[in-house]
């Protein structure tokens, strides 16, 4: 850093959570203006870092400084008193406040006879909102936002006092459509020219080339490396964070080996589904063994499908088989029943219950098979945590922990694993691999094409074409509601998915 103080340093901090290592003597600088990132596995130590930094948690051991001065911060109030605010992917903002109240959340103005000055609050966010270029009404209800919206509400609640120093960004991009990011990191540079620094956490590791200044790289609580982002490549950066190459971790998938390919049955067809006001006309087929993709830009429709398919929100119209029987699509319970299940991708609200264990959310949708007489089998509940711990490769301290103490990436494969006891015919997928990283992101895509080898029939939506492309047989494209387009594997690309989901032309390659 050529001898200039830095803003953050972090000298040989540590924490544990009963007894297992989140981090380990790590050491590191950000400098002013310098965008920093931070990567690793989930679950190797970047967001408790975060939250030691913030105030949330605190180190068992070493130091932070703050322009060259020891800070212990009480609370992200008082970190936040000292220019030091966090961003997170899953916005933390209250749905049924409007976006003023949320900006000033504990710091309500006050006119001269003690009432909340309302009026200043709504002039004041509105300059914010402007800086950070959100077209947004400041009495807007949170709830009637999306998520992209709702990030930069966040922004504009870090940033409306214009004093920070340092910005933490913990996987900001993750929930957001391709213009959303560009404008983000527009507003990170902007932030970057005024002197704030920026730890920039992220598992698209494409985007930090030609953004990020330097990279940190964490394994296991422990830092691996810290290198000039320039001089670093991305099979580089994977290597450092788990040990192995791209081309180990991901494996090539043999179609013809999988149980059932090439059925004539379909294991689900759906003809003419529609829901009034999200999508209409809907057809289309999934046959055991095979891996369909749902592609689309976000708000197109593909979730409101998987969620009528599964019964979760009403249908207007259509119907529905699973193996040649029709199925009512009445509730989630009704298509379970028909081996159905749904892997959401808000995976916190949908997905989890977040008072319940590990081992209790794994084991939720088939309870009834480990009960005697009226009692769990703590036995065979352990033994079955263990054998799907292993299986996903699951970092818990210990089965009887609160779900919430796991990283994302490690929520997000025990939501994969609760619904494998139920041997399902169909797995809906929607956005498995949101917000996780490489690693976590290579076995759930082992997973899935274990599935379809067992013969299973696999909807897989996402908004990651590289991966919608490897995983999938057949694309299906979605466009404001409407099937626009379906391409088989081997013809499609990139470019003939986006033209046809945003141009919205009925296509077939």
């Amino acid at each position: 850093m050529d001898g200039m103080q830095p803003r953050l340093s972090i000298r040989r901090v540590s924490k544990s959570y009963a007894g297992i290592h989140a981090l380990r003597d790590i050491e590191l600088d950000v400098a002013p203006g310098e965008v920093h990132a931070l990567v690793g596995e989930n679950g190797a130590g970047k967001s408790t870092l975060v939250k030691i930094i913030t105030g949330i948690e605190t180190a068992d051991s070493g130091q932070i400084l703050l322009d060259g001065a020891e800070c212990r911060f009480r609370s992200p109030m008082d970190a936040r008193a000292h220019g030091v605010v966090a961003v997170y992917q899953d916005p933390k903002l209250f749905p049924n406040l409007d976006i003023a109240e949320n900006v000033f959340m504990g710091i309500h103005p006050r006119t001269s006879v003690g009432f909340i000055d309302r009026k200043l609050m709504y002039r004041r966010t509105r300059e914010v909102l402007d800086r950070v270029g959100a077209d947004l009404d400041p009495r807007t209800l949170v709830v009637s936002l999306s998520t992209g919206q709702m990030l930069f509400v966040e922004f504009a609640r870090a940033m409306f006092e214009a004093r920070e120093k340092l910005l933490l960004l913990d996987e900001p991009t993750a929930s957001l459509s391709p213009s959303e990011t560009n404008h983000l990191f527009e507003v990170v540079k902007k932030l970057r020219a005024r002197g704030v620094s920026i730890l920039f956490i992220s598992h698209r590791l494409e985007e930090l080339a030609g953004f990020a200044d330097r990279i940190t790289i964490l394994r296991d609580g422990a830092r691996v490396v810290t290198d000039e982002m320039q001089r670093m490549t991305q099979p580089e950066i994977v290597h450092y964070m788990v040990g192995r190459s791209e081309s180990e971790l991901f494996v090539e998938d043999r179609r013809a080996e999988r149980k059932g390919a090439g059925a004539a049955e379909p294991v689900l067809r759906v003809e003419d589904l529609s829901a009034e006001g999200e999508f209409v006309g809907i057809s289309f087929c999934v046959h055991p063994g095979e891996i369909v993709g749902m592609a689309g830009l976000v708000g197109s429709g593909r979730t409101e499908i998987a969620k009528a398919l599964f019964g979760a929100i009403p249908h207007s119209a259509g119907r529905a088989w699973i193996g040649g029987k029709e199925v009512k699509m009445s509730s989630p319970a009704q298509m379970i029943g028909e081996g159905v299940v749904y892997v959401p991708e808000d995976r916190e609200i949908e997905g989890l219950v977040a008072q319940l264990s590990v081992v209790d959310n794994m084991l939720l949708p088939a309870v009834a098979k480990y009960g005697r007489m009226g009692f769990v089998d703590e036995a065979k509940e352990i033994e079955t945590y263990s054998r799907y711990a292993e299986r996903f490769q699951i970092k818990a301290p210990g089965p009887r922990v609160g779900i919430s103490s796991l990283s994302g990436g490690n929520r997000q494969k025990v939501v994969l694993s609760k619904w494998m006891t139920m041997q399902p015919r169909v797995f809906i997928f929607d956005e498995p691999t949101h917000g996780i990283d490489v690693g976590s992101k290579a076995q759930v895509h082992r997973v899935i094409r274990d599935l379809a080898a067992q013969g299973q029939g696999i909807l897989l939506i996402s908004s990651d074409l590289p991966e919608i492309l490897e995983m999938c047989d057949r694309i299906l494209v979605i466009s404001d509601g409407a099937l626009v387009g379906e391409f088989p594997r081997e013809t499609a690309t990139q470019e003939t998915i986006m033209a046809a989901a945003v141009h919205g032309r009925k296509e077939r390659a």
